[in-house]
C-alpha cells in the first residue's frame, strides 16, 4: 500500500468503507475524474495512514462496525483539524452529519451518491487542504528567514538567478547598482546584500534621493557642523557617518543633484568626507548600495548623471526583472503575501478559486511585487480581487486584454514550473504529480523555455 504520509501524492482521496461492493464503485468515480484514491475498511486503517502532512483528504461513511464515520472524524480532528473530511450517510443519519459539520466537517453527501455531486464536493475538499498545506509552508518560511529564498521569492528562472547574483555579491562586499522598475523590490534586495554579507551585524542605513531638495540631501548624506548655514544649530551626524561599518542604501540615486554626485563620488573612492561647514576630512568603512530605476542611459546622455559616477557604481550591477517577466511567481507571491496580511491583521487566510489564480497569473503588472502585495491586502480585509475588471493587469501591451489562449499559456507555465519546483526539477516525479505522459511534460517544458535545471 502507497505510504500516504508522502506529501508529493496527488489529488490523494481516502475512501473509508466497510462494504467493498461500495468502496469499488466509489474508488471507480473518483479515479476517472483523475483523483488518487486509497481505500480503507475501516477507522483504524485509515487513521493509521493519516499523518499532518498528508495533502488529502477524506471521504468516510458513517455506519461502520467498531470506528463509525462520526468518531473517525473526532479522531481525524486530533492528527490535523484541517483535514476535510466528507462524510457519507443515509438518509436517517443526516441530523448527525450537520452535527458534525457544525464541529468541523467539510461536507456530508446522502446516499447514493450523485456522481456529479460528489466529484464536485471533493474538488472544492481537495483546494482547500491545498492552499492549508500551502499556507502553512508560507508560514514557515515567515519563521525562518535565515535562506534567502525566503526574502527574494519566486520559482522562475530570472528570480533564482538574482539570488545566486545576490548571494555572491553580498559575500563580495563591493559596491553595488541595483536596477529596477518602481515596486520591484530594490530595497529588499539591497538589504539582502547587507544581511547575507559581512557587514550583516552593523547598520542598514537607508537614504531615498528622490524627494529631497539638494540642500537636504548633502545634509542628511554628509551631515554639518553647527552654524554650517541658516537654521543649522547643533551638529548633525550625516548618513554616511551613521552607516559606518554598514552599508548605505541610496535609492533613486537618479535623482541625485548633480553637485552631491561629485561629492559622492568622492566618498567611493577614497572613503572619506567632509561634513558641512568643516575642513576635517572623516574616514569612513561602509558598503554603498544604490538603486535607480532604469540603466541610466538617458541620463548618461543628457549630461544629469556623471559618466564617472556611474562607471565607478557600475562595478557590480543587479537587475531585477520586473514581474511580468516572470508570470510563473505570482502565485507564489500572492500566497505569501495573504499569508502576511493575514498574520498581521489577524484574519484568516482567504481561499483563492482558481479562476482568480489564473487570472492573477496574466497581468501584466505595471506596479509590479508593489501592486500585488497592496492586492493581497486588499483581499484579506474583504474586498474583491478585481473590480469592473478594472486593474492595470488586465491590459497587455497596451493593446488590450490577453487573449484566452495567452492567458492559459501563462497559467500552465505557472503550474508546470510549481510542480518542478516542488521536486527539485526531478521530471520523473513532476510527470507523475501532474499525471502528465513524461514525453508531454518535456514538449510543454520545452515549450515554455523551462529546464529541469532551472529548478535543482
Amino acid at each position: 500500500m502507497m505510504d500516504l504520509s508522502r506529501t508529493d501524492c496527488a489529488n490523494s482521496v481516502l475512501l473509508v468503507d466497510d462494504e467493498d461492493d461500495v468502496r469499488e464503485a466509489l474508488r471507480q468515480t473518483l479515479e476517472l475524474e483523475g483523483f488518487e484514491v486509497q481505500e480503507a475498511a475501516d477507522g483504524e486503517t485509515a487513521l493509521a495512514q493519516v499523518t499532518q502532512l498528508w495533502p488529502g483528504i477524506v471521504l468516510s461513511d458513517v455506519r461502520m462496525p467498531r470506528m463509525n464515520g462520526l468518531k473517525l472524524f473526532e479522531t481525524m480532528q486530533e492528527i490535523d483539524a484541517d483535514i476535510p473530511v466528507i462524510l457519507i450517510t443515509a438518509h436517517g443519519d443526516i441530523p448527525m452529519a450537520v452535527t458534525a459539520m457544525q464541529g468541523g466537517a467539510y461536507s456530508f453527501i446522502e446516499k447514493p451518491a450523485e456522481p456529479d455531486a460528489l466529484i464536485d464536493t471533493v474538488r472544492r475538499a481537495m483546494e482547500k487542504r491545498r492552499l492549508v498545506l500551502e499556507n502553512r509552508r508560507l508560514r514557515d518560511q515567515l519563521n525562518r528567514n535565515d535562506a534567502i529564498e525566503n526574502r527574494l521569492i519566486g520559482i522562475s528562472p530570472q528570480i533564482r538567478k538574482l539570488r545566486e547574483m545576490a548571494v555572491m555579491l553580498a559575500e563580495a562586499d563591493t559596491d553595488v547598482l541595483v536596477i529596477g522598475e518602481t515596486g520591484t523590490g530594490k530595497e529588499l534586495v539591497a538589504r539582502c546584500l547587507h544581511d547575507f554579507g559581512p557587514r550583516k551585524k552593523e547598520r542598514f542605513v537607508a537614504l531615498n534621493c528622490g524627494g529631497l531638495p539638494e540642500t537636504i540631501v548633502e545634509s542628511e548624506l554628509f551631515g554639518h557642523e553647527k552654524g554650517a548655514f541658516t537654521g543649522a544649530q547643533n551638529r548633525r551626524i550625516g548618513k554616511i557617518e551613521h552607516a559606518g561599518g554598514g552599508t548605505l542604501f541610496l535609492d533613486e540615486i537618479e535623482s541625485m543633484p548633480p553637485a552631491v554626485q561629485a561629492k559622492l563620488l568622492r566618498v567611493l573612492q577614497e572613503r572619506s568626507f567632509e561634513r558641512l561647514g568643516s575642513n576635517t576630512t572623516i574616514k569612513v568603512d561602509i558598503r554603498v548600495v544604490a538603486a535607480a530605476k532604469s540603466d541610466l542611459s538617458a541620463q548618461l546622455d543628457d549630461g544629469s548623471f556623471r559618466q564617472d559616477l556611474f562607471f565607478r557604481l557600475n562595478v557590480a550591477p543587479l537587475k531585477i526583472p520586473p514581474l511580468r517577466e516572470r508570470q510563473e511567481d505570482v502565485p507564489v507571491l500572492f500566497s505569501h503575501f495573504l499569508e502576511l496580511a493575514a498574520i498581521h491583521r489577524g484574519r484568516p487566510v482567504p481561499e483563492l478559486p482558481r479562476s482568480a489564480i489564473a487570472k492573477l497569473s496574466s497581468c501584466d503588472w505595471m506596479g509590479n511585487v508593489r501592486e500585488l502585495k497592496n492586492l493581497a491586502e486588499r483581499y484579506v480585509i474583504g474586498l474583491p480581487l478585481f473590480e469592473n475588471t478594472e486593474t492595470s493587469g488586465d491590459k497587455h501591451d497596451g493593446k488590450g486584454p490577453m487573449t484566452l489562449k495567452a492567458q492559459l499559456a501563462v497559467f500552465e507555465k505557472s503550474v508546470i514550473a510549481n510542480a518542478l519546483d516542488l521536486h527539485d526539477g526531478r521530471v520523473d516525479h513532476t510527470a507523475r504529480y501532474l499525471d502528465l505522459p513524461r514525453k508531454t511534460l518535456y514538449l510543454k517544458m520545452r515549450k515554455h523555455g523551462l529546464s529541469r535545471l532551472d529548478f535543482k
